[in-house]
Parts: structure tokens; sequence; C-alpha cells
């Protein structure tokens, strides 16, 4: 990444990025395909639990215990209590609200399907929020997007014809690939309110907010029934939420080695890793039909990725604090 990048944290931070970036893209790229492997291994323990805790416990889980390696990282950076302060705060509620709605819909989706179905569902994410790009923010989109866009929409189709089918199995399935669908749905949403943030607010403040004010909303549904978990079932709560956490330092961190252009992509290297901890955790193999879908929606989104990069539309700020299919 260029020592001269326009969203890089303001001088209020006690260690300037132009001193903390550097350009290795190996490993960016690296600590990309790291971030991915952490959040797999974070999604595949929420589908361990297999829905024997609310949604909003686990929220919860993964957004407290989240903070601590998060928190880390900022002593670490020495970005100090300054990183809490903020201009915005019912902007950093929104983006809660919004994102904590993609993780609630995303978690539900993985107690239904199997995780490559709705790994390869959540990929429709960045083609949504050249959609929303459109709508909300009224940016430019030409047909080169668009098209893309349809393709992996096409994709999408693909990927849930199996899941829409008669019978029980089929309907819980189709529940399923509708929460998965709505994450992607909310999760591009989060990417637009991010990009709204950035504007004003420094990375760190963008994830410390969000972390802490999903959890205390994810702790309001205690009332509705939350269930005290044994031994290992806790330990598997604490490691989700520093499963995220650590992710999220990679996640960022890869940003300051290399663009956005360059390491985007690697974004789809968390199907590879779905489908090995599919087969040999919970012994599901993908379907002819989402390998197809896969390869339509993940071609889609590296042409959407190329595009803009073309175009100068560097999409490195929303990506740094969120993490598609993750939340």
């Amino acid at each position: 990444m260029s020592r001269t990048r326009a969203d890089a944290p303001p001088a209020t931070s006690a260690s300037p990025a132009a001193d903390l970036n550097a350009y290795n893209p190996g490993l960016g790229i690296a600590l990309k395909v790291g971030s991915a492997l952490v959040f797999t291994g974070m999604v595949a323990l929420v589908k361990l639990l297999d829905g024997r805790y609310p949604v909003g416990e686990v929220i919860f889980a993964r957004s407290f215990f989240g903070l601590i390696p998060v928190l880390i990282m900022v002593w670490w950076r020495g970005e100090g209590p300054g990183v809490f302060l903020t201009r915005r705060p019912f902007g950093h509620i929104g983006r809660a609200i919004v994102g904590g709605s993609a993780m609630a819909m995303w978690f539900a989706a993985l107690a239904r399907l199997p995780l490559p179905d709705a790994t390869a569902i959540s990929f429709s994410a960045p083609l949504i929020t050249v959609v929303f790009a459109a709508l909300i923010l009224k940016e430019r989109v030409r047909i080169y997007r668009w098209t893309a866009v349809a393709v992996g929409f096409a994709g999408i189709m693909i990927i849930l014809s199996p899941h829409l089918g008669a019978g029980e199995a089929s309907r819980d399935t189709a529940v399923g690939a509708g929460f998965a669908f709505g994450a992607a749905v909310f999760m591009a949403l989060a990417m637009i309110t991010v990009r709204r943030l950035t504007n004003t607010e420094r990375t760190s403040t963008i994830v410390i907010w969000f972390a802490w004010v999903t959890a205390v909303l994810a702790l309001m549904t205690a009332p509705f029934g939350w269930v005290v978990p044994d031994a290992g079932d806790a330990i598997m709560l604490v490691s989700i939420g520093l499963f995220g956490g650590v992710g999220q330092i990679l996640l960022t961190q890869s940003y300051r080695y290399a663009d956005a252009s360059t390491i985007a992509p690697f974004d789809y290297t968390t199907m590879l890793w779905t489908v090995i901890v599919g087969w040999a955790v919970f012994a599901e193999l993908p379907t002819i039909e989402v390998l197809i879908g896969a390869v339509f929606v993940i071609g889609a989104g590296v042409f959407v990725i190329y595009r803009e990069s073309r175009l100068g539309l560097d999409r490195s700020k929303e990506r740094r604090t969120t993490t598609p299919s993750k939340a």
C-alpha cells in the first residue's frame, strides 16, 4: 500500500499511518489469506454449536471477546484512548445495527446449510454493494459492472436451486438460504455505511465502536432466553470471539502492505478453506450446483474488483473494517 493513501488515519493518531505502512504485496496477500483461514475457523466453531445457543448469545461472544485482540492491536500501535472518540456516534450505532443484523442472519444460515453452500451465497455481498453504491451513494456504474452483477446473481440462483424444492428438509434449507442471502444484503449495506464513516473516522475507531456497540445490543437479548454453556461450549464461545478479533487484525494489517485491488480477490480463498473444513469436520461436500454457481459468483466478483481498480474506485476503506461473510 502506498504511504500516501487518502484513507490513512489522520495525524491525531499517536503513530502516523506513514510510519505503519510499507509496500510488501507478498506479505499483504499472506495476511489476507491467513485472515480468511482464521475466519473460516470461527465460522466452523459457530456451526459446531449446532444452534444450541440463541443467536444473540453467540453474537455477544463474537463481539465482546473479539474486542480483546483488537484492543491489544490498538495498544501496540500506540493509538491510546483517543481511538474511542468520535464525531458520529449515531453513525456507528447505525453501522452496528446493520452489521449485527448481517451477523445474526449469517449465524442462523450456518445452522441450516452446509458450510460451502452458505459461504458461496455470501460471496454475493460485493455484487450487492455495487447496486447499493449506485442507488444510495449515487455512484456511476457502467455496463461492465452491471453485467458482472447480473452474471453473479445468475450464479446465486444456481447455488440456491437445490434448496428450493419441496419437503420439510428442503423448506429448512430454503430458510437457511434465505438467511444467507439476507446476510449478504446486510453485509453490503454495512460496507456502504462504513464507506460513509471513513470520511471522518479512523479505521480503529470504526472497528472498536462496532464491536462494543454490537456486544451491548446482543446483551439486550439475554432476557429472551440465553443458555448457560457447559465448560466445552464456553471455551468455544470465547474462541469464536478471539478468532474473530485475530482475523480482523490480520485483515486490517493486510491492507497496510498492498493495494486493495491486489488483495481483495484473495477473499475468495475462503471458499477453499470452507470446502476443506466442511469435508473434514462436517462430512459436507459441495454439490455440482454450488461449484458451478460459485465459479459464476467468484468470477463476477473478481471482475468487479478489476474494473473498480481500473476506474480508481478503491474499496479498501470498507473492506478494511468489515468481514464479508463473517460480519
